[in-house]
């Protein structure tokens, strides 16, 4: 039997995704669609339809995003418990943030986003103390810092959509209006991606790099928050009363983290491929993950960002279409996030067609970063146009 034919034969004597389906994935699909029923009948009758759809489409995604990634069911579980936690102790009041201890220090929004960004700077030093000791013990210190620091965060989120509501009905809208709400979404959807790679390739040597720009994220998000007062709830402006804000953000801000983090892993490949010619038996050559691993999280990085950043500009052209009445303006937020998806695609069209690979392509991935940013942060402190709204 040739050697095509048995491949075949072999991909059809697999069982099917169902059928490797056990009991606890079953459970958790379960305990998805009984939370979305819960939200729908708690919510609903704030909620109109597009938010409706957006609600039965991501319980779904959820159900196989727990089935492919296991440790997201627990973390979902925690988010899920401690923003319920908030709300409870709230019980309607707005005023109850001051006053009562569980949330003025630990799960009103305001008090979550700090523990995230404590912990993700702890966990930054503790990453870096882990592979300079090569110590395993301080290393899972590390995860277990960033895994607790994403659950703040999100529950922070989750939290601070419910106060939005609190403090007046009008005001209400999801967490990803402005600047200070879209950089804790940086903060965790970059902290997911890296902590998904690191349980698939079982390789902690990466999380101070990959936290390094959380970090440098948090310490922005703190500038902003104390100097611009930017943690206070504000009642959005006319351009962002829109469903498309609720699709069109996250999946761009999947975009940002994928690219990121690609960033950070070609900085370790950089330094692990410097280590090696300089001494094969140092420490960036020894600790840091091999320079094949390292190129192919930095490629499934850019391919991930790339795929989310183009449903996003698809979807913020037909946002702009109803809200402008046409789908491209030439703005500088759309041509600069033109020259970013342009980007990108020219990395992955050399890798595909040329084969690319190495230090050049690295170099490329942490320039695009710098792209990145000025697309995200640059424009908004540099150049106006119609989304002179996001300004600093």
């Amino acid at each position: 039997m040739s050697t095509p034919q048995q491949t075949i034969d072999s991909l059809i004597d697999q069982p099917s995704v169902f059928q490797q389906l056990r009991l606890s994935d079953w459970l958790w699909a379960a305990l998805v669609i009984a939370a979305s029923v819960w939200v729908f009948f708690q919510y609903g009758n704030v909620m109109d339809e597009y938010e409706i759809g957006i609600l039965a489409l991501t319980a779904p995604s959820w159900i196989a995003l727990g089935w492919y990634w296991k440790a997201f069911r627990p973390y979902t579980i925690a988010v899920a418990l401690l923003s319920l936690l908030g709300i409870w102790l709230y019980g309607g009041n707005y005023a109850n943030a001051e006053q009562v201890f569980g949330l003025k220090f630990l799960v009103s929004s305001q008090s979550a986003v700090m523990w995230m960004s404590a912990l993700f700077v702890l966990a930054t030093v503790t990453y870096f103390a882990g592979l300079f000791t090569n110590n395993a013990f301080t290393l899972k210190t590390g995860s277990a810092m960033t895994w607790v620091a994403l659950v703040m965060g999100f529950t922070g989120l989750m939290v601070r959509w419910y106060e939005s509501y609190l403090i007046d009905p009008e005001f209400g809208h999801i967490p990803v209006s402005n600047l200070y709400e879209v950089f804790i979404l940086f903060c965790i959807i970059t902290g997911l991606l890296y902590m998904f790679y690191e349980g698939r390739y079982k390789n902690r040597s990466l999380g101070g790099f990959v936290l390094m720009v959380i970090s440098a994220a948090v310490a922005f998000l703190l500038w902003y928050s104390y100097t611009k007062g930017a943690h206070e709830i504000q009642p959005l402006v006319p351009a962002l009363k829109s469903y498309w804000m609720k699709i069109h953000v996250p999946a761009n801000f999947i975009g940002y983290g994928a690219f990121a983090l690609a960033a950070m892993t070609s900085i370790a490949y950089l330094l692990k491929h410097r280590g090696q010619q300089r001494n094969a038996n140092g420490l960036l050559a020894t600790r840091l993950p091999s320079l094949e691993m390292l190129d192919d999280i930095t490629y499934k990085a850019i391919a991930l960002g790339f795929a989310f950043f183009t449903i996003a500009t698809i979807l913020g052209a037909m946002w702009a279409a109803e809200a402008w009445g046409g789908y491209w303006s030439w703005d500088p937020k759309e041509t600069w996030a033109l020259i970013v998806w342009l980007n990108y695609a020219a990395w992955l069209h050399l890798r595909f067609s040329k084969g690319w690979r190495g230090v050049p392509m690295a170099w490329w991935a942490i320039v695009g970063l710098f792209v990145t940013l000025f697309a995200f942060l640059g424009v908004n402190m540099f150049l106006s146009g119609l989304h002179s709204y996001g300004e600093l």
